[in-house]
This record gives C-alpha cells, sequence and structure tokens, in this order.
C-alpha cells in the first residue's frame, strides 16, 4: 500500500459519532464544558489540530520512567492507514473507541475515525460494554447499507476489557484488536469459541501503535506476527528485532524484545533482553518461563531474581496473593510439574501488590523486594 500521506486531508472539517456527522470546531467549543474521559478525548482532538506538525505522548514506561515524545502527525496518520487497509475499514463502518485516550492506542482510534470517516462510538475505558450487548443498531456492510456483518466493524482494546466483554459474548462486533500486554492463553483458548476475529498487537508508542498483528482465532489463526505494509524486521548481533519503517529516525527502530523471524515479515517475541536473568552461567527469559507457568496459576505472578552467592542470581515466582501453605504447595507442584529441573525457582514469594505500570503492564524495572 503507498501511503499518499502528503495528499491526505488530516484535518476533516466533521467527524462522524454515533451516526451524526459533528462539526470538529463545534465539539472543540464545547470541549470546556467535559470532564473526565470526555474531556480526555476532545483534548486529544484540539491537539490533532492545533498548530504543531506532531502530538506529545507518553510511554508506557514497561523498560524504565515514562516519556514524553514527539510523533509528526503525518507518521501517525500513516499508522492509522495501515489499519484501516487492514481491516478494510470503510466509510461509515462503526468503530468502537473505548481506550483513554492518554496512551498512544487511544489517540489511534481518534485518528482512525478523522482519516477513514468512520462511525466513531466513544464510551468511558471503563465501561461495562452495554453497548454490545444491546447495541440498538442495524447491522451495516462495509458499503454502509444494511447486512449481515455485526453493527460494530471495529474496536480496539485492553485484556481486561476484552475479559469483561466475553461475560456476555462480542458477537456484535466483526474485529477486535487487543494489546497493551502479551495475551494470557487462558484467554486465547477463549477466544476459539467467539466469532469476532481477534488479533494481537505487536506495538509500542515510538512506532505509533502496531507495526505487526498475530490472527488468535478462526481460519487464520496464527503462531506469528506478521508486518504491515511498509514495515521490515531484522535481528541485531543479541538477537534483538529491528524495525524498519519510513518516518522513523534513521529509518529504523532497535528494540530490546528477543525474537525469532522466519522472514523479514513475520516473527514471534521470546522476551526482552534488558529482563534476561543469569543464573548459575545460564540465560533465562522471565517471559517465557512464565508462558509455560500461565495457564496454570491463577493469581497475577511475575518471575523475577534476587542475587546469589554462588548462583549469581537466582530465580523467584513472585505472586500477588495472601501466603497459605496449601497455595505454596500447589504452586511448588506446578513448577516442578512445567519446568524443567534449571528453571524451577528456588523461593515462591507473596507480595500484597506487583508493581505496574500506570497502563496496568507488570513493571519488572519497579524493585520488588525491599
Amino acid at each position: 500500500m503507498k501511503l499518499e500521506i502528503w495528499n491526505l486531508k488530516l484535518f476533516p472539517s466533521h467527524i462522524t459519532l454515533n451516526g451524526q456527522p459533528t462539526e470538529v470546531e463545534q465539539l472543540l467549543k464545547n470541549r470546556d464544558k467535559s470532564s473526565g474521559w470526555e474531556r480526555d478525548w476532545l483534548d486529544f482532538l484540539a491537539e490533532w489540530y492545533n498548530d504543531n506538525d506532531f502530538i506529545e505522548v507518553q510511554t508506557s514506561g514497561s523498560t524504565g520512567s515514562p516519556k514524553t515524545i514527539h510523533l509528526k502527525k503525518e507518521f501517525v496518520a500513516a499508522s492509522a492507514l495501515r489499519t484501516i487497509s487492514f481491516f478494510n475499514l470503510r466509510e461509515g463502518d462503526r468503530a468502537l473507541h473505548c481506550l483513554p485516550n492518554r496512551f498512544i492506542a487511544g489517540k489511534l482510534m481518534v485518528v482512525r475515525a478523522l482519516l477513514g470517516k468512520l462511525d466513531l462510538y466513544v464510551v468511558d475505558p471503563s465501561t461495562d460494554f452495554d453497548i454490545l450487548r444491546h447495541p440498538e443498531l442495524p447491522a451495516r456492510r462495509s458499503d454502509g447499507v444494511s447486512g449481515s456483518a455485526a453493527p460494530f466493524k471495529f474496536a480496539a482494546m485492553v485484556i481486561n476489557q476484552v475479559e469483561k466483554c466475553l461475560e456476555f459474548g462480542i458477537s456484535n462486533l466483526e474485529f477486535l484488536l487487543i494489546g497493551g500486554s502479551a495475551i494470557p492463553s487462558t484467554l486465547e483458548e477463549k477466544l476459539q469459541t467467539v466469532h469476532t476475529r481477534c488479533y494481537s498487537s505487536y506495538a509500542m508508542t515510538e512506532t505509533a501503535t502496531h507495526i505487526a498483528l498475530r490472527q488468535l482465532n478462526g481460519e487464520g489463526k496464527d503462531e506469528w506476527y506478521h508486518c504491515l505494509d511498509g514495515v521490515r524486521v531484522g535481528l541485531n548481533g543479541a538477537g534483538c528485532i529491528r524495525i524498519e519503517m519510513p518516518g522513523l529516525e534513521n529509518g529504523f527502530l532497535q528494540t530490546n524484545d528477543l525474537a525469532e523471524l522466519v522472514d523479514d515479515h513475520s516473527f514471534r517475541i521470546l522476551g526482552r533482553a534488558d529482563n534476561v536473568i543469569i543464573s548459575g552461567g545460564i540465560k533465562f527469559s522471565p517471559e517465557q518461563l512464565e508462558e509455560k507457568l500461565e495457564p496454570f496459576i491463577v493469581q497475577p505472578f511475575m518471575i523475577t531474581s534476587l542475587p546469589h552467592e554462588t548462583l549469581g542470581q537466582q530465580l523467584i515466582l513472585a505472586v500477588e496473593e495472601t501466603e497459605t501453605p496449601e497455595l505454596s504447595g500447589e504452586l511448588q507442584s506446578i513448577c516442578r510439574q512445567q519446568l524443567n529441573k534449571y528453571e524451577q525457582p528456588r523461593q515462591i514469594c507473596f507480595v500484597r501488590e506487583l508493581p505496574r505500570t500506570p497502563n496496568g503492564k507488570i513493571n519488572r524495572a519497579a524493585r520488588l523486594f525491599r
């Protein structure tokens, strides 16, 4: 797909909200009357229409302190167009926006609606998704004509929102993009029973959300992420992904994500190089160990480490729960069954709360034990 950003109308005079064409200028005039989540999305709308050629975004802080960076509006628009193209979003398609606008994923929902002329339904991120249970909307095909398709064509959610939706089903949604963190195997298993086509995103703030997608269910289910148009990947000497795409400084972004590649368009993530734990001279990826344990441990947990006199570092299983002899024994049994002898945590530590970033990811950089 050739991205004709220079010829694109980045700032249309209207946006369609809840089925009604609405003047952007009028929305901006009335934003001071709004508060909370409504004010958040209108504040971003104002930023998109200001005189700057960039927007300010905050990184998640999952690999360090959160920081504010600038992204060119044309670069952000290119990301929006890749998503519009991949999901074949057409003018008038309904998109459900339920993400916080403080982070890049929420901002991109607004930009996609503007550039794709989508019909945007903006709801509180803490919604109970009643709009999906009882949409009270006629189905609409991609060409805007009533038909047999789901009332909503597209939505993006984080994991806890998806879990909330699955309590009643998501049949009123055609495509669902899931991001924010790795997809738990238990959730992926649940998604096999729904008709909505669900995708996991490989994304970061610096690339204006996702550069690759993995289908989680349905006929096209896949174990590999596949790059969107105009994006290529490679590995550096340490085995970490290097992203190449137009608009990045020097044309590429070097990540700390360890990966395995099929080719320069398909890959899977193995963990982060800066999270690797060296114990007894052996390198361990905590993400890979957690992936083995995740289907069997219901409590929030993480693999971390503590200093050890002879091993250098010792593997620790930290669990967000109150300790009981029964739970401790159960966790020890799970570790013995699912991990090899070198991967066994030498301690199981129970904590009141695991450290998290502002958007809910486990914060491995934070100090867990004091």
